[in-house]
């Protein structure tokens, strides 16, 4: 009984939680296990709802990498040749590794795979994802696989803290995605976590998809100034800030980094963190959040007396995360080697290739702008061999015979990088990242930015940081959280303790559906006219529920009222349709798109007890200010629920 207790009353004796002016609404669930499922890593958090102030970090299990201190797991998923589970982060990537290489090219190794659901623009059920040698596995599968995984862990560390805990209803899970995702690819997520069992559909509510930039804003509200690096707090020498105090910032920002990596669990101030204080209510600040697959931008206000915050401007951003980097890399080896020498080995020695990934990523976190030495990439040995006996010559003649200037061959076997290439590969990701936030602060609604977070792992990179800095460090602070590659994952935890703190967001769209009008001789198209029952009507009219970046609070309902066509029917579709910009008229318009269906499901009614006159009115209330588009819906006259589902992913 006392390690049962001891979860609940945890050593930490912190100041209750004060209500921020909101009344929290009573939670059911007594933990909340948040997942950041990222591009390159992933990791869980939790907290108690009775002790919130104390934030867990994922216990460590496995091998890390060498130079790579973090409490998060690569997002490297391994199923064995006939596609069941066999291992996910570091274990999958040692054991793909160790396999003799004629085997491996049986084995289903996946990396990177997160950003497929971003860049696919027809998502499905269906869709297939494609292991590194080439064969195909259905996406849900592969997602599905990864959160159960962490599911699976989550649950026997909770249990291991706390024997008493009731798994199926005192967890409530948060699964993190970009906020620039579209409705599909977040309910894919949500269909994700069905399948591999986090939470029954019949309880959707048990599972909260939060988005990354928010999460992390959340978290960033409750920071200490001690908990910050602050690059805009540069030492002036002569009026100059000397390159060198630059770099001996980043150095001890780097040791604060190391140092605050110890210890697993976080604490959150209650209320509002110092640097918030300063803050003035209706401040402005922007949350880029600089991740491996995508650069995800957010802009908050903060709303006094309770604290809640405001979204200023729709999610912006595009897939310009760490991962570019590594293109870039893959890239210059094919100019070296040969693009069809760099696939053949990608397919015949696929842990291999895996292996030279692995040796860049290293290289690629040393990199700094003021950096005068080269850096070195170890080739594996099996590169080397194979190279030679495909192409009959040496990696180093290669290189010399190749017109790519910066790079070495050097005696130890490694390609010998110069700062300059280093920067080359890093130049195009940075400078998309750099014109996007550009971008938004040229915005009528974004005037007035006091601060700028970088957050997410690549917010790591010093070539980021320092690019970030020198470009807007005139117009706002630039502020970088210590752990800043667990910002997201703690504030999703947050999140899920009270997801009422963001209190207004922007619509990413114009959504509506299309409905008849009477036809308007002169006004409407004669191609529209539809002649029913002796009346004029024009077609495909949209007909708006919320138009693009329109300010929508939590809870703000739509509602619609819908007639059955005909007695006795039991199911009515609509279909919903949306658009990037507001001026549409027509669902035929050009960008307007069908993008999801809402289907409710009638009882049947006695029909003969309701009067013919009286048509069944069917009343569905849409919310467009959470995470996640929902409907709901009731028979008007009886009052009684009707199910309603909205869905993205059959069209």
């Amino acid at each position: 009984g006392v390690r049962a207790q001891a979860c609940f009353n945890s050593v930490w004796n912190l100041p209750a939680l004060q209500n921020e002016g909101r009344t929290q609404r009573p939670t059911s669930f007594s933990v909340v296990v948040a997942i950041d499922f990222g591009t390159t890593s992933s990791g869980y958090a939790f907290s108690f709802s009775n002790d919130p102030e104390a934030i867990h970090m994922m216990r460590k299990w496995e091998g890390g990498d060498p130079g790579v201190a973090n409490q998060k797991t690569p997002t490297s998923l391994l199923l064995t040749p006939e596609g069941a589970f066999h291992s996910f982060g570091y274990t999958a990537r040692d054991y793909y590794h160790d396999l003799d290489p004629e085997e491996a090219q049986d084995w289903l190794y996946f990396e990177k795979f997160k950003m497929k659901i971003h860049s696919t623009s027809d998502l499905t059920m269906k869709t297939e994802l494609e292991a590194v040698n080439g064969k195909k596995v259905q996406a849900l599968e592969v997602f599905a696989h990864a959160l159960r995984f962490f599911k699976q862990h989550a649950v026997q560390e909770l249990k291991d803290q706390c024997p008493s805990l009731q798994e199926k209803d005192a967890i409530r899970w948060v699964i993190t995605v970009p906020a620039i995702w579209k409705q599909p690819a977040k309910q894919f997520m949500r269909e994700a976590a069905y399948k591999a069992g986090l939470v029954s559909p019949a309880n959707p509510e048990q599972l909260l998809i939060a988005l990354e930039p928010e999460a992390a804003s959340i978290y960033c509200r409750k920071l200490r100034l001690n908990q910050l690096i602050d690059l805009s707090c540069k030492p002036v020498a002569n009026g100059l800030a000397s390159e060198l105090s630059i770099n001996s910032s980043f150095r001890q920002a780097r040791e604060q980094l190391r140092r605050s990596r110890h210890s697993r669990t976080f604490l959150v101030e209650s209320g509002v963190g110092e640097l918030w204080s300063e803050m003035q209510a209706g401040d402005r600040y922007i949350v880029a959040d600089c991740g491996g697959g995508t650069v995800d931008l957010t802009v908050h206000q903060i709303e006094q007396p309770q604290g809640t915050l405001k979204e200023l401007y729709k999610a912006s951003g595009g897939p310009y995360g760490a991962v570019g980097v590594d293109l870039a890399f893959e890239t210059l080896l094919g100019q070296i080697f040969g693009e069809d020498f760099i696939a053949t080995f990608k397919a015949k020695r696929p842990a291999a290739w895996v292996d030279l990934t692995i040796a860049f990523e290293a290289r690629k976190r040393a990199a700094a702008p003021f950096r005068s030495n080269p850096l070195n990439v170890s080739l594996p040995f099996s590169f080397i061999d194979f190279y030679r006996r495909h192409r009959g010559q040496n990696v180093e003649t290669a290189l010399k015979r190749s017109s790519v200037n910066f790079v070495k061959w050097s005696s130890q076997g490694m390609l010998r990088m110069s700062s300059e290439a280093m920067n080359d590969l890093f130049q195009p990701t940075v400078s998309q990242i750099i014109r996007h936030i550009d971008d938004l602060l040229k915005k009528p609604d974004v005037k007035g930015i006091k601060f700028l977070f970088l957050v997410g792992g690549f917010a790591e990179s010093a070539m980021l940081q320092h690019a970030v800095q020198s470009a807007f460090g005139s117009l706002c602070r630039v502020i970088i959280p210590q752990d800043v590659g667990l910002t997201i994952l703690k504030g999703a935890v947050l999140f899920g303790l009270d997801p009422t703190i963001v209190r207004v967001r922007r619509s990413p769209l114009t959504y509506g559906v299309g409905v008849l009008n009477k036809f308007v001789e002169g006004k409407h198209p004669k191609e529209k006219l539809l002649v029913k029952e002796g009346k004029n009507w024009c077609t495909d009219i949209f007909e708006k529920f919320v138009s693009v970046d329109q300010s929508v609070a939590l809870g703000e309902v739509v509602q619609r009222s819908y007639c059955p066509a005909r007695v006795g029917q039991r199911k009515i579709i609509i279909n919903i349709y949306c658009c990037a910009t507001d001026d549409v008229v027509y669902i035929t318009d050009p960008g307007v798109r069908k993008c999801g269906t809402i289907s409710l499901e009638l009882d049947e009614v006695d029909e003969p007890s309701c009067p013919k006159s009286r048509r069944r009115e069917i009343r569905a209330s849409m919310q467009f200010g959470d995470t996640e588009l929902k409907v709901a819906a009731m028979d008007v006259r009886t009052s009684k629920t009707v199910r309603a589902t909205i869905d993205f992913l059959s069209n």
